[in-house]
Parts: structure tokens; C-alpha cells; sequence
């Protein structure tokens, strides 16, 4: 899975994933009008991400979708959750289900199989949601991502496990040293690390990445240096207020290693770009293209 999302932005020569974290209140008001409910709330955002995909698919190879903007609509908002996942597959777009699952044991075992593999129903295995990759929170140890490596080498899927977060309060615990001098940030990097050993494909990366948030230019560089073969998961571009200048260090020098999230800067374009919401979506698709593009260089697959 990780090589062929290589392949993917070294094709279009953009790191871009747009973050279809769609709340209701980002649509236009014309999409919003009359809606009164939970089922019509999903239906408009369902219609407003398959918008932004089609105004988008052919320009950036992923999209992240963060769960927490469709539970909020109960099982309606869940139905669009999976539709929107499902529509971006079908239009050639890679699958980060944004969902950060932390679990141990059995529950770890059912939350990979949700969102990563199959369910058994009988003599049946049946995919719950189609994602190719998930976020899932490694601060439960080892017994918390090993069900979910596994269905990764099973079913070609990929985790990003998150290790720097882009919010200020992350500083709070990520920061703190151990006894060696070591950052808790460090030593959930190496443990990343360490878990991906045996899915590491034929570009140097594994099938188990990071969360590596934009807006820590400095950790970010000492990660990389690290962790040689953990591919980054970056938030925190845009609204959160990265630039491109910031997270150059989270990319190796084949100008490849992570994939740059951006949801509201392009969800809610059209609030500064005017026109059509899908119309300036892709003009903001391309402005931030080519910002990444002048400080990450030409992309390249070359191991």
C-alpha cells in the first residue's frame, strides 16, 4: 500500500491529501437550507464531499476522513462516513480513514477489522468501511497496534500511528524526557519504527507511518532523521497555520516520505476565493500544489 501512494504523488507530483472533515456549518448556505435533521445533514455533506472529490481526483492522490465530523449525525452521519470513503475509492483517490483507534486485545482486533479487513458473518467476510489506511494512537503499547500491523500485511493496508501532534497542548506529554534524554515523541518514533519492520517496501517505507504534525518544523527534522523508513502522516498546513517552509523537514531528499493534509483551507476556499465551494476547492488544491512544490523540489520514487 505505501509504494503505491508513493507512486500516486510522485505521478502527480503533489504531497496533497484533502481532509474531508466536513462539518454541516462548512457548506453553502444553499446546501443548507431547509435541513432539519440528522438524515438530510448527511445526505448534504455526502453531496458536498463528492463535490470537492470530483473537483480534486485528478490533482491529489489521497483524501483523510475524519470520523468525528460524522458521528456527530448519529448512524446517518455514519452512512455518509462510509459512502464518502466508498466514492473516493471509486474515483482513484487513496483512503486515510482519520479515526485515531486506540485499543488493546480483542477491541484492538475489531477496530482493525472495521476499518482495515473484514467481518465474519457466517460463512461471509465483509468489509465494513473502505479504507486503505487508519490513525490509531500507539500510546497503549504494543498490545494496541499489533491486531492492526496484522491486517496491514494481510490485506495490503497501511496505519499512521501518531507520534507528534500538530495541537500546542501536545507539548504537554510528547516533550517530557526520559532518564536517557530521550523525548516521549522520540520514543514512540522508535517504536514505529520497530513496528513496521516487516512491511518496509521496495521505496525504503513501511506500511506503518507516523503522525508528524507541520506546525513542529524542529522535531520533525530530528524524526526524519530517525526514522528512515516511517512514512509521515503531516497535519497542520493551513488553517492551523503551517506553510510549506515548515514541514520541508519532514521529507527526505527524493522530496518524498509524507503526505500533507489541508481540510478547511480547501473545504471552506470558496469563503475566500468566491465562485462555486468545488470551484475554488481545486484552486485552492492548486495554490497549495505549487507552494510544496517550491520548497519540496521535483518528487521522485528512486529508493
Amino acid at each position: 500500500m505505501i509504494d503505491q501512494l508513493i507512486e500516486a504523488i510522485v505521478a502527480k507530483q503533489n504531497p496533497t491529501c484533502v481532509g474531508l472533515d466536513t462539518s454541516f456549518d462548512y457548506l453553502p448556505d444553499e446546501m443548507k437550507e431547509g435541513v432539519c435533521s440528522f438524515e438530510g445533514a448527511a445526505e448534504a455533506i455526502l453531496a458536498f464531499n463528492k463535490g470537492i472529490v470530483d473537483a480534486v481526483c485528478d490533482l491529489v492522490p489521497a483524501v483523510k476522513v475524519q470520523i468525528a465530523y460524522y458521528e456527530m449525525y448519529g448512524e446517518e452521519g455514519l452512512k455518509a462516513f462510509r459512502e464518502t470513503c466508498a466514492y473516493a475509492k471509486e474515483k482513484g483517490l487513496f483512503v486515510i480513514a482519520d479515526c485515531k483507534r486506540n485499543d488493546i486485545g480483542s477491541t484492538a482486533s475489531c477496530y482493525a477489522k472495521a476499518y482495515l479487513g473484514e467481518t465474519s458473518i457466517g460463512d461471509k467476510a465483509i468489509e465494513a468501511f473502505p479504507a486503505d489506511m487508519l490513525t490509531v494512537n500507539g500510546y497503549l503499547g504494543s498490545d494496541g497496534i499489533l491486531p492492526f500491523t496484522a491486517e496491514c500485511e494481510k490485506g495490503n493496508k497501511g496505519i499512521f500511528v501518531l507520534v507528534k501532534t500538530s495541537n500546542p497542548s501536545g507539548d504537554e506529554i510528547q516533550n517530557l524526557k526520559l532518564e536517557d534524554g530521550r523525548t516521549i515523541y522520540e520514543l514512540m518514533g522508535e517504536m514505529v519504527e520497530k513496528w513496521g519492520e516487516s512491511t518496509i517496501g521496495k521505496y525504503g517505507y513501511s506500511a506503518v507511518g507516523a503522525v508528524v504534525g507541520a506546525t513542529k518544523p524542529e522535531e520533525a527534522k530530528r524524526l526524519r532523521g530517525e526514522l528512515r523508513h516511517t512514512f509521515f502522516l503531516i497535519p497542520g498546513y493551513g488553517a492551523q497555520g503551517a506553510n510549506a517552509a515548515m514541514l520541508k523537514n519532514c521529507f527526505d531528499e527524493n522530496g518524498i516520505g509524507g503526505i500533507v493534509n489541508n481540510s478547511r483551507g480547501i473545504l471552506c476556499a470558496y469563503r475566500k476565493k468566491g465562485g462555486t465551494y468545488a470551484e475554488a476547492a481545486r484552486a485552492a488544491v492548486v495554490e497549495m500544489q505549487k507552494d510544496l512544490s517550491s520548497t519540496i523540489g521535483v518528487m521522485q520514487c528512486a529508493k
